[in-house]
Order: C-alpha cells, then structure tokens, then sequence
C-alpha cells in the first residue's frame, strides 16, 4: 500500500468518525448540556480559570498533548512494522484515545475543574486518591524532567531551531496582548503572528546557536537549566499572556507543517520518490521486546495516553467556555493528533528512504530505513527518533521545493515547539495537582511551581553534569503513562454506569485493554530490572503495580456496587 493512500484512507476515517462516534458519544452518552456552568465561567479568575474560545483553547490542548510523544513514539514502533503501527494509531486513537480524552474533559467540568487524581475520590473513594496521586505525580515528574532534556537534545542537534524557538515566546505574548489588551482581530493578528514566526525559522537557518560547555555543564544540562527556569516562569504567568496565544500560534504552526507534510507526500508520491521501505511487519527485530505488548506502550500520544486526561483535568477544563466545546476540544485534538502520528509513520517508513546521509556516506531506499532502524539498541535513543522523523520529513518537502537545509529547521522549530508546550503545561498540571492534595502547603502557586521545577533539575542532574539523569526514570515512563491512562478509563466507566444503561461498554473494553496490556508490560519490565539488578527501578516498579492493583480492584468493587439510571428508577417505581 503506497504512502499517499496510507494517509488518504487515515484522514477520511479521522474525520467520518469525528463527525459520527464523537459527537455520538457527546450527545448521546454525556448528554452535554450549554445549560450546565462550567469552571471556567464559574470560577473566572484571569490567571488559571478563563472562559476561552473553542479555537484557542483547541491549540492550547492539542499542543499541550500532543508534544513530541506522537512523534518519538511511532518513530521507534515501526522497527516492529509500519501495518501494526499504524493499525494502532487508527484504531487507538478514535476507539480508545479520544474517549479517554473527551472523557476526563467533560467529568472534570462537571467536577469544578479539577484534575483526575482530586475526583478519584469522589467516584471510587478517597483510599484510592492516595495511590493514583502516586501514579500522577511520578509521571508528572518525568514528564517536566524528560521534556527539557528533549528540548535540550534537540536545540543540541538541531542550533538553527534554537532562535526561532525562543523568540516565539515575544511574539505570542504581543498576541495575547493585543488581542485580550486592546481587542484587536484574532484572524488578523494571528496571521501576524505566524507569518513572524516563519520569517524567524528562516533567520535560524543562517544563525544557528550552538551552547557551548560552560563551569563543566555539558551543552544539554546548561539549556535544562534555562528551560526549566522558563517553565517555572511561563507556569505562573495567567494563561492569557503566554500560554493560550503561544500555544494557538502554534496550533496554526501544525497545521501549516502537516499542510507541507500532505503536499510533499503528494508531489513525492506522484514524482514516484516516496516508497515505503519499512516492513509491513517485523515481529522479531534485534534486542526488541516483544511486539505485545510494548507496542501499545511505545505508542501513546498517537493512539492514547494518560498524559492526556491530566492535561483534559488540568488546564484545559478550566478553560472550556462550554460543554459543547469539549467534543471539538477533546474529541478533535486526539484525532488530529492521530492524524500527526499517520504523518511520522510515513516519514520514517518512506521519507527516511529518500536518502540521509551519515559518516561521509549516503543511504537510500531500503538499506537507508535499515541503516537506521538495524536493531532496537540503534534506534530507541531520543535523538535517533527524532532524528528519523526530522530527516524523512525534510526530504519529503525537498518535494515540494523546499530545501532540505530549511526542510531540516521548520522541523526542528516544530518539535521542539511542541515539546516546550508539554514542558510549561506539565509543569503548570503538577503545580495543580500539588495544591490539590496539600491545599495548605502549595497554595502559593510561586513556591509550589518552584518545588516542581527543583524536583526536575533534582532528576536531571542525578547522574551529574550531563544533564541525563531524568534517562534514570525514562524506562518506567511508558508503561506508567499507559497504566495512568486504563485508570482514567475506569473513573470514566464508573461516571458513565450511575449515567447511562449501557454507555459504559464505550470506555469499560478500551479501559480493561490497557490494564492488560499497561500491566504486563510493567511485569516484563520488572523481571529485566531484576535481572539487571537495577534496584531503583525495580523497587518503583513494585510500588507502581501494586498501588495499579489496588487502583484496579477499587474501581471493579465500585463498578459492580454502582446502580445505573434506569436501576434507580425502576427500583423507585417498584416501591411506589
């Protein structure tokens, strides 16, 4: 199947099923209501709560979830083949992902905007609060550890993105500025804004900024600090000056990036140079884990993530204007993001095979995407992931005109935009999720911002001055990440049987799916943390499977106690 029917036949269904299962399930089985008040209005307080159009706070979640994760993610799962991959990309994302999604959104409007950890307690009970803040702030920690370095190893490989990253953050606060300051057109200033942002892109292809070594601080760790010192920043600051217009701009910097993306897989699918040169199937390349289940581990943001219900019950429910938003907001962005993953998938199984060069020698074709791709130890690294996608998606818009030099910067620019988005709304969920569990102690948002950011650079430098120690936690992350997910979906079945007769069965199969497959991953992990005698992780590992079985045997003792509607009433007619 070549590459441009891939994704032909990937966006027609995103959208059908858009239009049909998603607002389906809004309508239908959440019954959304304009009527109901949501946190937002509820709660308008001009730094954390604000009532926001439904386009603006699209761009604020979906470059909040999506970060590098549908790009890292698929980038590595095609060593197993690009039909599995992809199989799960479109099957996770609109079956399970975007419920999940959509699902913590909505509950969490309807519970004053509060992140899921905080309404564990009212739909399971408060026992369980306790084991799924574990899950949530070690994950929350990873993340804001992880991204920075992401970012830092992507400024490291890729200087010509350096400036035109940074000096986005200028022109998004003159955005938010004009636009919520002086009233001025959002079209208007937002077509401003971006037309600024790609004039800078071109600027970094000639300047490119390269961190030097500084008091012994490699490159990575010193642009760690600087990134964390902005999150803390960025994290306190009300959404309006900096967060919502940063993230919208770089919603239209998506869209115009996968514009280039579809146009150049067109004229290189029609110019006969896009082939797919990756395998339909591979299940047993070199040093890999087995196929299930770490592909629907290795492939999260693309098809689900519980990443996702924090930012759904953390931000962004706080600025949802109503609940007939979410179906757009929630429902939409994991599909669009479905939509991105498609897109890695065939950069790194057809772009990467139009040719890369390495050591003074040049690859093409199936020994370029075998080059690459040769065992799991020489592909899994970050930068090899990024890499595969930065490379194959610069060729394809060789296509279309675009030298491979500047190719190469609009695609660095763009991952780590996005990652910079996940680092700040990471950051800002943590400081949430903190002031939720000790009110008393991280009530001021400045100290509680300042214990995640110094919690982070804790990790980060945990293996001293290479600014790598958050690698420590890296391996517990994906399966953390998809555990965190299941366990969303069953607050979501729980919420959903008191409501409807049968609606359950729509996250009850995905939620069940994902413990499976999140928990047998957690127990292959630990044999190999055992046989490695890697006591840190595998005393983490414990602790996360345990506090998952008890989350897990909680919610089925809930579930099967719960009464839906139709029980209650028919149990109040009988007695009557």
């Amino acid at each position: 199947m070549g590459a441009l029917l891939i994704m032909v036949i990937a966006f027609v269904g995103y959208l059908v099923m858009y239009k049909v299962y998603g607002k389906y399930i809004g309508n239908k089985i959440f019954k959304l209501n304009n009527q109901n008040k949501v946190p937002a209005v509820e709660f308008e307080d001009g730094v954390d709560f604000v009532p926001t159009k439904k386009e603006v706070i699209f761009g604020h979640h979906f470059t909040s979830i999506a970060g590098t994760g549908p790009i890292v993610g698929p980038a590595i799962a095609v060593i197993w083949g690009w039909v599995p991959a992809m199989l799960w990309i479109f099957l996770g994302s609109i079956i399970m992902g975007a419920v999940h999604d959509f699902g913590s959104l909505v509950i969490s409007m309807r519970n004053q905007g509060k992140s899921i950890s905080e309404f564990t307690a009212k739909y399971i009970n408060s026992r369980t609060k306790v084991f799924f803040f574990f899950i949530v702030f070690l994950e929350l920690w990873i993340i804001v550890s992880i991204f920075g370095l992401v970012m830092a190893i992507i400024f490291n490989m890729y200087p010509g993105a350096v400036l035109p990253v940074w000096l986005e953050i200028p022109i998004a606060m003159l955005l938010g500025y004009m636009i919520y300051q002086k009233g001025a057109s959002l079209t208007k200033w937002s077509i401003y804004a971006i037309i600024a942002m790609y004039v800078t892109v071109i600027i970094g292809a000639f300047l490119p900024l390269k961190m030097p070594t500084i008091l012994g601080l490699s490159p990575i760790a010193t642009w760690s600090i600087i990134l964390l010192a902005y999150a803390f920043f960025a994290s306190v600051l009300p959404v309006t000056k900096l967060l919502q217009p940063r993230d919208y701009m770089n919603s239209h910097e998506l869209i115009i990036a996968m514009a280039l993306l579809v146009l150049g897989v067109l004229f290189a699918s029609f110019g006969g140079n896009l082939e797919i040169v990756a395998p339909a199937v591979n299940s047993t390349p070199a040093g890999a884990p087995p196929l299930w289940p770490f592909l629907f581990i290795t492939i999260a943001c693309g098809a689900i993530s519980g990443w996702h219900s924090l930012v759904s019950s953390g931000t962004s429910s706080k600025q949802v204007r109503s609940e007939s938003d979410s179906v757009f907001v929630g429902y939409g962005s994991m599909l669009m993001e479905g939509a991105l993953a498609t897109l890695v998938i065939i950069a790194v199984a057809a772009g990467i095979g139009m040719g890369f060069t390495e050591g003074g020698q040049t690859f093409t074709g199936i020994p370029a995407w075998t080059h690459h791709y040769a065992s799991w130890a020489a592909a899994k690294g970050l930068g090899s992931k990024v890499a595969a996608f930065v490379v194959g998606s610069a060729n394809m818009l060789t296509a279309i005109g675009i030298p491979l030099k500047f190719g190469i910067v609009i695609m660095g620019v763009f991952v780590a935009s996005f990652a910079g988005t996940t680092l700040d709304s990471a950051t800002r969920i943590q400081r949430y999720v903190m002031t939720e569990m000790f009110p008393k102690t991280f009530k001021n948002r400045y100290f509680s911002t300042a214990v995640v950011v110094l919690l982070a650079i804790a990790l980060i430098f945990a293996t001293g001055t290479n600014g790598k120690g958050a690698l420590l936690l890296w391996p517990l992350f994906g399966a953390v990440n998809q555990t965190l997910a299941a366990l969303a979906l069953i607050i979501i079945t729980v919420y959903l049987k008191e409501r409807h007769r049968w609606g359950w069965i729509l996250s009850g199969i995905p939620a069940l799916f994902m413990l499976i497959m999140s928990f047998w991953a957690m127990v292959l992990n630990q044999a190999k943390f055992g046989a490695s005698d890697n006591i840190l992780l595998s005393v983490i590992n414990i602790v996360i499977i345990l506090s998952v079985i008890w989350v897990a045997v909680e919610g089925f003792i809930k579930f099967i106690s719960v009464k839906t509607k139709e029980e209650v009433e028919g149990a109040a007619t009988d007695s009557v």
